[in-house]
């Protein structure tokens, strides 16, 4: 018996040390990555960038064009503007998308039957898989005409259903499938309990499944929002095929068009050397802070939502 035990903890021991070792192996990868960008990204600051001069940090954060004046000018750059029309986009995909996801989870954790719940669950399941571009491609041939069609009939410019309404529909698009899916799986670890006592006390299905249900799963349908704007914050593909990568904003109108720090990024990666290739990477350090910050925030509301008593 003593020996079986000194087996189990020696197999114990060697487990933690191998999922140590992949958990110090798979923070590497961040660390190279992020250090990789910042190197790269920091060199319009510090260098003439062959004689053009160096890039001004302060307009560069600050700035409401991205290129202002002739494009040989390295100072010409400036990314504030869209800082503030990526949160802008992400958040108001999150209005979108966050009910339906939520309410759709509800449905097939508490509502619907079981094979209907399955097959909705496939569905979730494969409209995670599907890559962005093709996300992209829907949003070009499918709600673009529906977008510029529904901006005629209201009066408003609208270059072709491109801008605000377009991004925000794909990336609601596209954050649904991950709300959905971490929503489901919080509603259905609520303690069975919990509703019983509800319903006990004589409130209804719908009240038990809204006030008790919903209010015991908080935490992780935050989980699954914090993670959906994470994606929402870093798409590329799909956003630059439905923007109309404007450069100059901010832009809040919902037919105007409009551009990311990710769609900026993508635009520009067609060079190879040069100070545009390199601002790229400036734009992608600038949005690693911008999700930092973000994430931060979330995970702070998120720790004072889910201290609220059920």
């Amino acid at each position: 018996m003593a020996r079986k035990t000194y087996s189990l903890s020696k197999i114990d021991s060697i487990t933690s040390k191998a999922m140590m070792a992949f958990g110090i192996i798979s923070a590497s990868f961040i660390v190279l990555i992020s250090f990789f960008i910042t190197i790269r990204g920091i060199r319009p600051f510090i260098t003439d960038n062959s004689g053009l001069g160096s890039v001004n940090l302060w307009r560069f954060l600050t700035d409401t064009v991205w290129l202002r004046g002739p494009t040989f000018i390295s100072t010409a750059y400036g990314a504030g503007f869209l800082v503030i029309q990526t949160l802008y986009l992400a958040f108001l995909s999150l209005v979108i998308s966050f009910p339906i996801g939520v309410l759709t989870a509800l449905f097939i954790a508490k509502i619907a039957p079981k094979p209907v719940a399955s097959i909705m669950r496939g569905i979730v399941e494969l409209m995670a898989s599907i890559p962005s571009i093709v996300y992209g491609l829907v949003g070009v041939g499918f709600f673009l005409p529906i977008i510029y069609n529904l901006a005629r009939a209201l009066g408003q410019q609208s270059p072709g259903g491109n801008g605000t309404l377009g991004i925000v529909v794909v990336l609601a698009l596209m954050s649904l499938p991950t709300i959905t899916a971490i929503s489901e799986v919080s509603i259905r670890s609520v303690d069975k309990s919990l509703e019983q006592a509800s319903l006990a006390l004589g409130a209804s299905p719908t009240q038990t499944r809204f006030k008790i249900t919903l209010l015991a799963a908080k935490s992780g349908i935050f989980s699954g929002a914090i993670l959906a704007i994470g994606r929402a914050l870093g798409e590329a593909t799909a956003v630059s095929l439905v923007a109309g990568n404007a450069r100059s904003g901010p832009n809040f109108g919902l037919f105007s068009i409009n551009s990311t720090l990710t769609s900026t990024m993508l635009e520009g990666l067609k060079e190879t050397v040069g100070i545009d290739y390199d601002i790229r990477f400036s734009v992608g350090v600038l949005l690693m802070i911008v999700i930092l910050i973000t994430n931060f925030v979330l995970n702070f509301i998120k720790r004072k939502v889910g201290n609220v008593n059920v």
